[in-house]
């Protein structure tokens, strides 16, 4: 995962060829944030799904997404339109990352929403309103004719999606979130379930959390992939081997490492290297 702040697109997409040459690495990441959430506050920022679509046009085998989409900021219609385009673009590659949005306690994150004119809704809604669009976009994604849409936070008059995913049935859907209320969801509409680890308990637990949300509902557990995020230490990559190897005894197979910026040359042979090979 490359975060997309505080370095320029050059550099990313440097790191993302490289990615994509290397067979140890399947997927490579951005976010989604319209304004740094570290470092200089003014600092740059891109816009997440306009710059996968141009790192999907230059790539050709590495499987991509945000990590993860805020379904605050766009609405769900559109958002499967745009998530249409890059997996189209990218030839069937796109694994599609949404969640809720940021919580109100990360002031770097909550201030992008009034930066762009954007409402910012109680963690509540957000959750109640993710649901809805998770339904809409898979229905955009694969239904043959139009369709109305009177939900609780969404409404829709004829809505169509042509042309459709390159994948069928549609593109794979992470969830990512730790809250109960998102694993509910999860539960329902995933594929993925991301976390962010650094907690193993903490993991574990809502693993088995989701174990018991998809038993309630009568679905298999193991249809949905455990994903993690993990940082990345280029001055201690004993640290970041012993994390994965922590999330692979948990069960977790598709592990997200994230690079800190400046990257340094040839950091993806270096990820394969030694911390790919060296922890399976």
């Amino acid at each position: 995962m490359t975060a997309p702040m505080q370095v320029g697109y050059d550099d990313i997409l440097r790191v993302w060829r490289d990615a994509d040459a290397i067979p140890e690495i399947g997927h490579a990441w951005l976010f989604d944030h319209l304004m740094p959430i570290g470092g200089d506050p003014d600092g740059p920022a891109f816009e997440g799904w306009t710059l996968l679509s141009a790192l999907a046009a230059r790539t050709r085998r590495l499987r991509l997404g945000l990590l993860v989409t805020s379904n605050r900021f766009r609405p769900p219609a559109m958002l499967a339109k745009i998530a249409t385009t890059v997996d189209i673009v990218s030839g069937g590659r796109l694994d599609f990352g949404i969640g809720a949005g940021s919580r109100p306690g990360h002031p770097l994150a909550r201030r992008e929403y009034e930066a762009h004119g954007l409402p910012f809704h109680d963690f509540g809604h957000s959750v109640e309103s993710l649901a809805e669009a998770c339904t809409i976009i898979r229905r955009l994604w694969t239904e043959t004719e139009p369709f109305d849409v009177d939900g609780a936070h969404h409404r829709l008059t004829g809505a169509f999606g042509n042309p459709k995913p390159v994948q069928r049935p549609h593109p794979p859907i992470l969830i990512g979130g730790r809250s109960s209320a998102t694993l509910r969801v999860a539960a329902e509409h995933a594929d993925l379930w991301n976390i962010p680890g650094g907690d193993i308990e903490d993991v574990t637990a809502r693993s088995a959390l989701l174990d018991r949300y998809c038993a309630d509902i009568g679905r298999d557990p193991a249809s949905i992939t455990r994903s993690v995020h993990l940082p990345v230490s280029y001055d201690e990559p004993g640290a970041t081997r012993d994390a994965i190897g922590e999330v692979l005894d948990a069960g977790f197979r598709h592990i997200v490492l994230g690079l800190p910026s400046p990257y340094p040359d040839g950091v993806a042979r270096w990820v394969a290297d030694e911390l790919v090979k060296a922890s399976t």
